[in-house]
């Protein structure tokens, strides 16, 4: 029989990626049936009494809430103090040689202490913005990776980084290289003299991984969130972003990446006197692909293209039915739909190309359909799936079972802040799958999960692999017969 505890932790902050960590962590520890470990937002304390557990007795955000469900009271007590040695693990910290001293209790004390540097704002949307803007009022440049931070929030947040001179990069960005170091969901690239600059996160992701694999190495990789080429945020940051790599002398060529951008603002951009060369991946309608937009830059840059790598499961006859797409990345989710709707009608998403596309379900099969699990209203109280596939595993599963669904398209990605092993959950699915399954593989060379080895276990179950989201599309495009 199952049993429940809940704890309370008055005034305990962690960010939220790394209560996610621990809350999944703990979630698969031996006995644990459901975990939860965040803080005590009001989205949080609906998401703990939607799991059924108790109330913790606390109104306050800045309370700590530890919330465990499982098969016996030892593994409840095993759990519990696997979850209290998480959060009392050492995360680093700074001195000034004083003991008396007391530690800065915001980011803005932070950098008048120490100096300005990179900001990287991890918390609830709601509070996002106050942190954010107290960071540029000290000088920082800003990552901001919180997503539901309102829209006017954004415009003033970045009109006041362009006052003070410092970038501020998001929301919602997931992916950045600065200084070499990848922040958020980032790679293991070498080095190089290509600046990127983004409003899109898994767009990012890709161009960097195609990059790594046709040994073109990276300057820097700028998000600036995936709004910021709307026409009501202007392309505040990226505007800001393309002058400061084209400042930089060891930057040679640019590319601005995006989803589909207002074309007004992509105009604007385009039109900037830069004295660097810029390339264009502007994801729309007639538009190159990420992999077109990149193989394009290496043709400029006078570098080789590669073979990208592929690992197609044998042929088969074109299936009647449907495409199902189910993505952890919104870019990817975006450019598969801009392929996809040439040869297939209608196609429907979460995040749909048109208005009158949109699924009343995000979470139910309607004939041909995108689903960006990485949507806002997909993460609300629950990781990223590209740190926690289990949701979008669980439609993999529902997706095969369906005597409608005539092939499956995925994608699965590495690097830093990924899931350790993405593609354990997916083989067992994969290898009893009654329709083709193919996975765009979004690695570089050296990722810490190694992404031939993924690929070939992901191969070996029956998938067809692809690195390059448009082959992958294309692919299993090829495999819907024609209604």
């Amino acid at each position: 029989m199952s049993t429940d505890q809940v704890l309370l932790r008055r005034g305990r902050y962690a960010d939220s990626v790394s209560l996610m960590q621990v809350s999944q962590t703990v979630g698969r520890a031996s006995g644990v049936e459901a975990a939860l470990v965040a803080m005590a937002t009001e989205l949080n304390l609906e998401l703990l009494a939607g799991q059924g557990f108790a109330d913790p007795g606390t109104d306050s955000a800045n309370d700590l809430v530890i919330a465990i469900r499982a098969v016996s009271a030892e593994a409840l007590t095993a759990a519990t103090q696997l979850a209290e040695e998480l959060l009392d693990a050492p995360r680093g910290s700074a001195t000034t040689g004083s003991a008396a001293e007391p530690a800065p209790r915001t980011t803005g004390q932070a950098a008048r202490r120490y100096g300005p540097g990179l900001a990287v704002i991890s918390v609830p949307g709601p509070h996002a913005f106050t942190e954010a803007m107290d960071a540029v009022e000290a000088g920082c440049d800003v990552l901001l990776f919180s997503d539901n931070v309102g829209l006017e929030q954004e415009i003033a947040l970045k009109d006041a980084a362009g006052r003070a001179g410092v970038l501020v990069m998001g929301p919602d960005c997931g992916t950045a290289v600065v200084g070499g170091i990848g922040l958020g969901f980032a790679h293991t690239v070498d080095p190089g003299p290509i600046g990127i600059v983004a409003a899109s996160g898994t767009g990012t992701q890709q161009v960097l991984c195609l990059l790594d694999h046709a040994g073109a190495g990276v300057r820097a990789a700028l998000g600036v969130g995936g709004r910021d080429l709307s026409e009501a945020v202007g392309g505040r940051s990226a505007r800001q972003a393309l002058r400061l790599l084209d400042a930089d002398p060891a930057t040679t060529r640019i590319m601005l990446i995006s989803k589909p951008p207002a074309a007004g603002v992509a105009a604007q951009l385009r039109a900037l006197p830069l004295t660097t060369p810029v390339s264009y991946a502007l994801l729309g309608p007639g538009q190159p692909d990420l992999t077109a937009a990149t193989e394009q830059l290496l043709a400029e840059a006078g570098l080789d293209r590669p073979d990208w790598p592929a690992w197609p499961a044998p042929a088969t006859e074109p299936r009647p039915g449907y495409l199902r797409g189910l993505f952890c990345g919104g870019t990817l989710c975006d450019e598969a739909m801009l392929i996809a709707a040439g040869q297939l009608e209608p196609v429907f998403s979460n995040i749909p190309l048109r208005p009158d596309r949109r699924l009343a379900d995000p979470l139910t099969l309607q004939g041909h359909c995108f689903v960006d699990f990485g949507d806002d209203e997909l993460t609300r109280g629950r990781p990223h799936p590209m740190i926690d596939p289990s949701l979008r595993d669980q439609q993999l599963a529902l997706a095969l079972a369906d005597p409608e669904t005539a092939v499956v398209l995925l994608d699965v990605v590495l690097g830093h802040g990924a899931h350790p092993d993405p593609a354990a959950g997916l083989v067992p699915l994969i290898a009893g799958a009654g329709a083709p399954v193919v996975i765009s593989l979004i690695g570089a060379r050296h990722d810490r999960q190694d992404f031939a080895a993924t690929a070939q276990r992901l191969h070996e179950a029956g998938a067809s692999v692809f690195l390059s989201n448009a082959q992958a599309t294309r692919h299993a495009l090829s495999l819907v017969a024609a209604r």
